[in-house]
């Protein structure tokens, strides 16, 4: 039987994120969906809302900034690894992107949580702003991601494509990520998320599975910027909110609730609030 469109799209965003470094020309991914090249183009901006190139643009860069600010691989093994062909070209192409060097968003990206002995002199904490509020229960519908917490855009990929192809958009009300697991303790490659969205229909649509988040007394921290960055917000968060606040986790999964998409908006204005459930 004939793949589906939505098979196709699928399949291609996954060989996007699965071979960031590789030959991710229009033709290539024409091959991939075994699409005529002539149409392979339309489809893929009618069904996600944005071309290939910006897609590939897009993923590739959300991967370099990942691996400048989470590794020590050198940047000439970065612009590699994410599809230029040289430090140059990538320097230009993430500056556009980014606002910033590679090298520069580098040093910036490494800022750590300061040390909650020392955290009130540095003034760092002042970037997080962190609140306590008594959050709604929300029914979400969920596609699961399992690995490591940064990969999970490919995911993300998936959840948008679906909504977009069967246009659910109309009943899913923000979009949220659950982790599941503690990365402190839990092996890498069996570190399990959901990503999804507040879900105002009936059914589950099909593929998806239900999952409710209680809500109640939760702490918000929000975050702006790139998500590669987002790791020194939790360790804020756990590090120096936590211990000085006085307040308990409670045994329900940290979230995430984006308040606006990497799609159309620059990397420094996203806006991220990270849920923590207390008792």
């Amino acid at each position: 039987m004939p793949a589906t469109y939505e098979d196709r799209i699928l399949r291609v965003l996954s060989y996007i994120h699965d071979n960031p470094g590789g030959d991710l020309s229009l033709d290539r991914l024409a091959d991939e969906a075994a699409m005529s090249r002539f149409h392979w183009h339309r489809v893929f901006r009618a069904m996600t809302g944005e071309t290939c190139a910006q897609a590939v643009r897009r993923i590739r860069l959300h991967r370099a900034a990942i691996l400048l600010v989470q590794s020590d691989t050198p940047l000439e093994h970065v612009a590699a690894q994410c599809g230029y062909p040289n430090p140059a070209s990538f320097a230009r192409a993430f500056d556009a992107a980014y606002g910033s060097r590679p090298g520069t968003f580098r040093k910036a990206g490494r800022l750590l949580a300061p040390n909650p002995d020392t955290g009130p002199e540095t003034g760092d904490n002042e970037m997080y702003e962190t609140t306590i509020r008594n959050e709604p229960r929300r029914r979400l519908i969920t596609l699961p991601h399992k690995g490591a917490y940064h990969l999970i855009g490919k995911a993300f990929e998936t959840f948008f494509a679906l909504c977009q192809s069967r246009e659910l958009w109309p009943k899913v009300g923000g979009i949220f990520s659950v982790y599941l697991d503690n990365p402190e303790v839990t092996p890498e490659a069996d570190l399990r998320s959901l990503v999804g969205g507040e879900w105002h229909g009936q059914d589950m649509p099909d593929g998806m599975a239900e999952q409710l988040l209680e809500g109640g007394k939760t702490a918000v921290l929000t975050y702006k910027g790139p998500y590669s960055g987002i790791e020194a917000a939790y360790q804020v968060l756990y590090g120096s909110w936590l211990p000085a606040s006085g307040e308990e986790p409670g045994d329900a999964p940290g979230y995430e609730i984006y308040l606006n998409s990497s799609r159309d908006t620059a990397p420094e204005e996203l806006l991220t609030e990270i849920c923590l459930p207390l008792k």
